[in-house]
């Protein structure tokens, strides 16, 4: 008896061991992304979508197949031990909080940085102008700045999107143009701006989608009707139906941003995003890879865009 109390005790310690040794690996992990400014949450080990939206930033960035998952090739890059994963139920359920969380360009901010940013606000109001003052700058202030030059990585790959008998694409970092910002719509909302930024993360947000086990999830990014490939005009269900049967061709899928992103602002308050996207497909003994120039147009939609038309040409 006392023998196998001993051996449970020892079971547990060496778990919580590795517990600990897993929270300080996320840690590190954390603390590294928040350096290189893709990761705002918290420093706690936890392994939480806002990390894998951190993760998968860091994957287009830096040309990894994109997951967001500390997986073997990611871990390296960062100088870290790969993650145990969790379920595979919860893996599903953090896939999809994150590349909503993208396609929204959400950023959860930490406690120590919400704490900063009241200082420094607090500081600005005790040495801000008059009132009157501050109002009359606010009058003359331009409406939006001239379009900067702006690094862009992604690796996006086409996902949800692949017409038959191509793979698809995700895209690597590169220097693009960033438009000016949309003028608000008619509706009253406020139009979401073309930034490097954002478009970097709704391109992963779109790649990641494809990615996930609730096929045909990137249908949820096209306008009603899409200009899809060389089909011409499509209805969602119809390019739902498309994926479907590209998931049953290829149901292992990698894909990564192989070069730039180019942007090119388009008329009618549109957008011409194009980039380089890797792909390696498997089926048991079928395998294909290669890489792809994707090109997706879009347009906004209230505070988000959508994509009006997709398209693809091999190298």
């Amino acid at each position: 008896m006392k023998n196998r109390i001993a051996l449970f005790t020892i079971t547990i310690g060496l778990s919580l061991t590795a517990s600990v040794r897993a929270d300080d690996n996320v840690r590190e992990v954390q603390t590294k992304l928040r350096d290189e400014g893709f990761y705002s949450g918290e420093v706690d080990g936890a392994y939480s979508s806002d990390l894998s939206a951190a993760l998968t930033r860091y994957q287009i960035r830096n040309g990894l197949p994109i997951s967001g998952q500390l997986d073997m090739e990611t871990s390296e890059a960062l100088g870290a031990k790969p993650a145990v994963g969790p379920s595979t139920a919860a893996i599903e359920q953090r896939s999809s909080e994150t590349w909503r969380r993208l396609r929204k360009g959400e950023r959860k901010t930490s406690t120590t940085a919400r704490r900063s940013e009241t200082v420094a606000t607090e500081s600005r109001e005790r040495s801000s102008p008059t009132d009157e003052a501050a109002e009359t700058s606010a009058e003359t202030r331009p409406q939006s700045a001239p379009a900067a030059t702006a690094d862009i990585s992604s690796d996006t790959t086409k996902p949800a999107s692949a017409p038959p008998d191509t793979a698809r694409t995700s895209a690597e970092s590169t220097e693009a143009e960033a438009p000016p910002a949309t003028a608000p719509s008619d509706t009253g909302s406020a139009a979401p701006e073309f930034s490097p930024e954002r478009l970097r993360d709704y391109v992963a947000a779109f790649v990641l989608a494809g990615l996930d086990k609730n096929v045909g999830a990137e249908t949820e990014f096209f306008a009603d009707r899409v200009e899809y490939y060389d089909s011409g005009l499509m209805d969602r269900e119809k390019i739902r139906e498309e994926l479907k049967r590209y998931d049953e061709r290829w149901p292992e899928r990698h894909f990564w941003v192989a070069g730039k992103i180019d942007v090119e602002p388009q008329s009618d308050n549109r957008v011409r995003v194009t980039f380089p996207l890797g792909f390696k497909l498997r089926n048991a003994n079928r395998q294909s890879s290669g890489k792809i120039d994707k090109t997706l147009v879009l347009e906004p939609a209230g505070d988000d865009f959508q994509i009006v038309a997709v398209n693809e040409r091999k190298d």
